[in-house]
């Protein structure tokens, strides 16, 4: 019986650090939405890359948890956004309106994205499900 605890203990000590490792990166994702929805807010690509590389670096600790959706959802996250703002680029340097009004929706998006992601991690369940 002793061994079924120490598993539950060690279960829940790697759940509880990929959680507080989960807000960490949610938070730094949060930033960056939010700045790139607020004209002028730009804290920069830096916590954006940080949090990506945590996700990126921790994803296989996830493997089998319900955190594991999570690391995948902020990993997807960031680079579809990446893939529209690069798609959107041309547009923005030709036709400025038109173009922030795509950079807008994309950031919509991207908070959106982070603030779901935070929503369900709230609550301990996986996300996209």
């Amino acid at each position: 019986m002793d061994d079924v605890t120490d598993v539950v203990t060690v279960d829940s000590e790697k759940a509880r650090g990929l959680k507080t490792l989960g807000w960490v990166s949610y938070v730094l994702h949060l930033i960056v939405a939010a700045g790139a929805v607020i004209p002028g807010a730009q804290p920069g690509l830096v916590l954006l890359l940080v949090a990506l590389v945590l996700d990126l670096v921790k994803k296989d600790d996830a493997a089998g948890t319900w955190q594991e959706s999570h690391f995948a959802w902020r990993i997807r996250t960031v680079i579809l956004a990446g893939v529209l703002y690069l798609v959107t680029s041309p547009l923005f340097l030709l036709l400025l309106v038109p173009g922030m009004i795509a950079w807008m929706l994309v950031s919509v998006w991207f908070l959106y994205r982070i603030v779901r992601g935070m929503v369900a991690m709230n609550a301990n369940r996986p996300v996209g499900v």
